[in-house]
């Protein structure tokens, strides 16, 4: 509504109407100051949200996996870094069984000295304690290697094969056919250790004893690049050939067999002929044979 003018208020007068009801007009610094108490003073309001279009409701995002804790591992100081070090099998880590033994070393490829000393320190058979191996003797370079079975009481003494009586006997019959131990023949026992029963006293060799042992006359051929084995006996002939320690020793005689690719001419245990001097002509009959085998001087 607009002001009433002076004018007008006089001639509203005149007319006998009383005066009219104006509004007061406020200054500019009291308005201000009421509606800044009222913004202190008053709550504020929460506007209502305006209605919005009706949308399919976005994705929510995919939370990121937590990586995998990290066990924590010990690299040696002498050892490189690993990213990835390998697994640790927990269940045996304290297991004495599991824990693998070294490997026992190649007979096959050793020279003398640690074929000495692999006899020496041999277990692997059930000859027991206090063990005296008895090695084999002669030239490093033979023409022949005669074995024997086991080493008689004598010898484990001697610390040498065939001694005694049937030592000497053996030195004869290589004689009779122009050889000797000292420049031509090394002497062995197959079973390098003397095979005690439970009162002390000599018995037969077992096929695991034998089995032990044959790898170390094989090396000993080897090394001696022997052009002929003769051997002695019915557990000699029996355990190299691979025959049950039972059979007789006749159904090896009369034959020339092979050790690899060695000849090997089968006769009687010089100990044996003691006892049967009718059997020497047998035995010189073997010793033609394998004297044939190699060449004459």
């Amino acid at each position: 509504m607009k002001n009433t003018s002076q004018r007008d208020a006089l001639f509203l007068a005149e007319m006998g109407i009383g005066p009219l009801w104006q509004l007061r007009a406020v200054p500019q610094a009291e308005v201000e100051a009421v509606a800044l108490a009222a913004v202190v003073e008053a709550p504020p309001e929460v506007a209502a949200p305006a209605p919005a279009a009706v949308a399919e409701p976005a994705p929510e995002p995919t939370p990121e996996p937590t990586p995998a804790p990290v066990a924590r591992t010990h690299t040696p100081l002498s050892a490189p870094p690993y990213r990835n070090p390998p697994p640790v099998d927990e269940a045996s880590a304290w297991d004495d069984v599991a824990v693998p033994e070294p490997a026992a070393p190649d007979v096959a490829t050793m020279d003398w000295a640690g074929l000495r000393q692999a006899i020496a320190a041999c277990r692997d058979c059930a000859c027991g304690e206090g063990r005296k191996p008895v090695f084999g003797a002669g030239p490093r370079q033979a023409r022949w290697l005669v074995v024997a079975g086991t080493p008689s009481a004598l010898d484990e003494g001697a610390g040498q094969p065939l001694t005694g009586d049937p030592g000497k006997l053996l030195d004869n019959m290589l004689h009779a056919v122009g050889l000797s131990r000292e420049r031509d023949v090394f002497v062995t026992p197959l079973v390098k250790c003397r095979p005690l029963n439970a009162k002390g006293g000599d018995r037969a060799p077992t096929p695991g004893e034998i089995a032990a042992c044959r790898p170390f006359v094989e090396r000993e051929l080897a090394l001696l690049n022997a052009s002929t084995v003769l051997t002695l006996g019915q557990v000699a002939t029996n355990g190299l050939l691979g025959r049950a320690l039972q059979e007789p020793l006749a159904g090896a005689r009369g034959d020339v067999h092979r050790l690899g690719e060695v000849p090997l001419v089968a006769t009687l245990h010089p100990g044996e002929l003691l006892l049967r001097s009718e059997n020497k002509a047998l035995a010189w009959a073997d010793l033609c044979r394998a004297r044939s085998l190699g060449p004459r001087d």
